[in-house]
């Protein structure tokens, strides 16, 4: 048996707020430091795929759980995509209660223990914690979250429990595409009683969060396991197939879907369009990411190849270059760098991820941007020229724009460079489907309920948005949801 929502709910009452607010003053919790999350030591992780973050203890979640305030009104709510229930969650851990913690977790998160990862927690939830505004360290929201949905998958394990299903409503949905905005928008219609199918176009379900993002960064075993929870609602999963090429969208209609959820993403990678991008050892982050991490390039037991270079170069300074350089590392890189063309406080990527970065050895080369590949006798990338650049006076919003610095070029020798400029959005299906509306920038044009020209089809996340986070795409999966099923149900 799950609790139910009102059994959650319960444990949210009046009496138990007063009785942690009276364990400790107000001013006795904000003297206590925040949390630091213990991390596998740098010499050994860079010659491994063990995940680099190992959690917090009962002794420190429960600690870092008692800063949270409890505010009358959680402003980090608020800085959530998908309105978890930040101090009922984060509350239940102060006392003990971390199954009802992960339970509140889920009532909006399909994906909490990968939330708690990779969310850029810094920019959403926690910088609304009312600490920032006494100059303090936020409550560690993201590692509560972790904290709570490992510690239930945990304990679930030894004793497993049956999911609740709600009650069939005999109405079918399709999504097309197993990433964060597919799984996100598959669990909340499978909770409301919708038979749901998710289509993937690879051999593994998981999108970006498998084929993307690293395993020391976010472990296989916790995508798949909060994939079986998906399963144990109902959810069904197709791999190797393509929507647009295995199933046209008449295939689906004429299966019985009476709704359809693109949520294809963007895997089309971006080049910059300079001399020798066709050099090899010249790739994408895209392709060198998911050989390795989907494929198992460089691993035993795997034929896929892979560049294993010694001096690499990769281009850019978002998470996707960030988890590029690190693998690099553990692929035996000697020499890794980031080519980055603004200063590095500029950088999109998490500061967590640019701090280990650093730890593991790479070299940060900023205010640099490559204007050409040069490439020896066999047609291999050598070396790189880059162009210095220096940040302009800000314009009317603020920002400072680089600009090169005439005639200042350097020469940087190289033997694998890779990409990480951005991505655009996947073509297939937009170009499949008659009268579907799309943007100038590939993706497809929705309204304010992401429903599509075809009202049929409603789509979101990086097919929408051109590139974003995590829990950005898994809030489009909630709000296309709460659309399509209000929708349905009323005809």
């Amino acid at each position: 048996m799950t609790m139910s929502e009102q059994e959650i709910e319960s444990g949210r009452d009046a009496a138990w707020r007063v009785e942690l607010r009276n364990a400790m003053p107000a001013k006795e919790r904000t003297a206590i430091p925040r949390a630091v999350m213990p991390q596998l030591p740098p010499d050994y992780r860079i010659t491994c795929n063990e995940e680099v973050n190992q959690g917090l203890s009962q002794e420190q979640a429960v600690l870092e759980a008692t800063r949270c305030l409890d505010c009358p009104t959680p402003t980090c709510v608020e800085g959530c995509p998908v309105g978890i229930d930040i101090p009922g969650f984060i509350k239940n851990v102060q006392r003990g209660q971390v199954e009802r913690a992960a339970a509140v977790l889920k009532l909006t998160s399909a994906l909490p223990a990968v939330c708690g990862r990779v969310c850029p927690q810094e920019r959403q939830c926690e910088s609304r914690c009312i600490y920032n505004k006494m100059k303090k360290a936020p409550v560690a929201i993201g590692y509560l979250e972790r904290f709570a949905a490992d510690t239930e998958r945990m304990l679930s394990a030894s004793r497993p429990r049956k999911a609740a299903r709600p009650e069939n409503n005999g109405i079918r949905v399709a999504v097309a595409g197993s990433g964060p905005a597919g799984l996100s928008f598959a669990g909340d219609m499978a909770r409301r009683g919708f038979e749901v199918d998710v289509y993937e176009a690879l051999h593994e379900i998981g999108g970006v969060l498998k084929y993307g993002i690293p395993e020391f960064r976010l472990p296989n075993a916790v995508v798949d396991a909060e994939l079986d929870s998906l399963r144990a609602l109902g959810v069904r999963f197709h791999k190797d197939t393509i929507i647009g090429k295995t199933l046209s969208y008449d295939d689906l209609l004429a299966a019985g879907f009476r709704g359809i959820f693109v949520a294809s993403g963007a895997g089309l990678p971006r080049f910059m369009g300079i001399p020798g991008e066709n050099l090899s050892g010249v790739s994408s982050s895209n392709e060198y990411l998911t050989r390795i991490n989907l494929m198992g390039a460089g691993r035993p037991g795997h034929d896929t190849p892979v560049i294993e270079g010694r001096r690499v170069a990769v281009i850019g300074g978002g998470n996707t270059a960030m988890d590029s350089v690190r693998t690099a590392r553990r692929m035996g890189a000697e020499r890794a760098m980031i080519i980055y063309r603004r200063s590095e406080a500029e950088m999109p990527a998490r500061v967590e991820e640019v701090e280990h970065a650093k730890e593991e050895g790479v070299e940060f080369i900023t205010l640099s941007n490559p204007v050409e590949y040069i490439g020896d006798e066999r047609g291999r990338v050598c070396k790189m020229i880059v162009q210095k650049m220096e940040l302009s006076e800000p314009d009317e919003s603020g920002r400072r724009s680089p600009v090169p610095i005439p005639g200042a070029l350097e020469e940087i020798e190289v033997d694998q460079v890779i990409v990480s400029v951005g991505v655009s959005p996947n073509p297939l299906i937009p170009n499949s489907i008659d009268n579907l509306d799309v943007t100038r920038r590939g993706t497809i044009a929705v309204d304010e309920n992401l429903q599509s020209s075809i009202p049929t089809i409603f789509a979101g996340g990086d097919i929408v948005r051109g590139g974003a986070t995590v829990i950005l795409a898994m809030g489009d999966g909630r709000h296309a949801a709460a659309a399509m099923a209000e929708k349905l149900e009323n005809k």
